[in-house]
Order: structure tokens, then sequence, then C-alpha cells
């Protein structure tokens, strides 16, 4: 890790935490840091995004893009605590499987889907390996708030591409790379990154270090056509009636009414 270049804040979720320090990318190195970040302090750290929410001010309830489950094989991506199985095994998806690079993550969904009455097949893995997980095989895969972890975008769009049948669909959120870039001070938007950087960084949050690239939007969505997918919607704007129920005095509330917080794509299998 090159710990001598240049510092730049970090955005996470609603404002600056940290200071970010870049990084060579080493797949193994960034792989260990992050999964000891979500075994240990992650979830307590940034919490927990699962479905109906896809991210902050953005819902599945107001997007709909599911749509009817019943019946249908489904794959998470990064299933962390496991609520948004539960939500689509509630909404009767006939199979749940999940995957994180997290063993503590995996034994919280077990647990949790164990108490809900629901189990799901899990497996522990980076979502960029091979890991066993049957091609050709699910009408969903998606990933709620994970799939910016992956050190290999391309490779993991196109295994995520192999795991659908043919005209399944691929579902993800995201942090959107602009709010990455952009801080709040004194009731103001101030850039405190070059959106175009893409380079790997750490950021030491109390005693946890994780390790994380902001892609550009255009990345995500020519790794989608190169693995075989068309975009059938992507949604980037915060639904008003969440905003509104935050205090006035919020700021990551007021930053999403003037920028993209949170961006979501649908994408069909070819």
């Amino acid at each position: 890790m090159d710990k001598d270049s240049a510092n730049r804040p970090n955005i996470i979720g609603g404002g600056e935490a940290g200071v970010a320090i870049s990084v060579d990318m080493d797949k193994n190195v960034v792989h260990q840091t992050n999964s000891l970040f979500w075994d240990t302090k992650g979830s307590d750290i940034l919490g927990a995004t699962s479905l109906p929410l896809y991210g902050a001010f953005v819902t599945e309830e107001n997007c709909q893009l599911f749509g009817d489950v019943s019946g249908k094989k489904m794959l998470e991506i990064g299933c962390g605590s496991g609520q948004s199985l539960q939500y689509l095994g509630e909404r009767n998806a006939a199979e749940l499987w999940g995957t994180d690079i997290s063993e503590n993550q995996i034994e919280k969904t077990r647990q949790h889907l164990t108490a809900c009455g629901l189990s799901a097949q899990l497996i522990c893995s980076p979502m960029e390996d091979e890991c066993g997980i049957p091609e050709d095989y699910f009408d969903f895969v998606y990933s709620v708030y994970a799939i910016g972890w992956t050190t290999d975008l391309e490779g993991t769009f196109s295994r995520i591409a192999s795991y659908l049948k043919k005209d399944g669909v691929f579902i993800f959120s995201w942090s959107h790379p602009i709010h990455k870039c952009v801080a709040v001070e004194d009731n103001k938007l101030v850039f405190k990154k070059n959106y175009f950087d893409e380079s790997w960084y750490s950021v030491s949050l109390g005693e946890s270090t994780l390790t994380l690239s902001d892609r550009k939007l255009s990345t995500y969505v020519n790794a989608l056509s190169k693995a075989g997918f068309v975009i059938e919607q992507m949604i980037e704007q915060s639904d008003d009636e969440i905003i509104q129920s935050c205090d006035d005095n919020n700021d990551f509330a007021n930053k999403a009414k003037m920028l993209p917080v949170t961006f979501v794509i649908k994408a069909r299998k070819l």
C-alpha cells in the first residue's frame, strides 16, 4: 500500500468520514481488509441497507423493479445480515441463495432467516471468485449496496450473467459516484474529489479499515454492456416523501434534494 500518496477526504453515507489514503490495489489484500471490516465492526459503522430500501431515499416499494417474485429463484450478492433475503422469501420466492465475503455476515444471515422460518443456500466467497453457484439457473440476481466492494467489476458482472437464465434480471444499487465527490459545508455543496478519479483508497474508521474505489457511472454501464446485459431502468432521483419526512436541518437530506446520493440499475441478460 502506498501510504505516501496524497490524502483526501472521503464521503461515506451522509457526510465526511475519515481521510482516504491512496493505495495500490492488491486483490488479496483488499479482500482480507474488507472481510475483516465486515467480520468485526462493518455493520456497526456503516449500518445495514436492505430491501425494501435500495439505499438512502430510494425504495423498492416506490420503484417496483422486482414485480411478482412468486416461484422465482433469487441470488443475493453481499447478503449482509439477511433482511433482503427475508423480504423476498416472504414474497414467496421459490429459492433463496446468498453470498458474502464475511463469515460473520453469513452466520448472521443464517440465524436471521432461521428465526423467520426461512432457509437459503449461503456461500462465503468474494463475489469475483468461482464458488460453486449454478449457472443459467436464477431468475433474479440482485445486490443492495454491495457491488461496489468488488475488486473486478467486469469479472463480477460476467459471473453474474453466467448465473442468470436467458432474460434473467440483475438489479443492484450503490452510492452514486457524484455523491462521493461532494460534501456539505456551511449549507453549500463543495467538491472534495475528482469525479474521474477511480484510484483505490483506504479509510480508517475508529479501529477498523476499509478499502474501496469510487467508479464512474459510465464504468458500471460499460461493464454491464460488456457482460451481455441491456439496461431496462436506472433510478437516481431520491424519493421526495422520504426527504420531506427528514428534519429541515438534515444536511444529507438537503444534499439529496440537489444531487443523487444512490443509484439503482435494473438490467436484463440478453
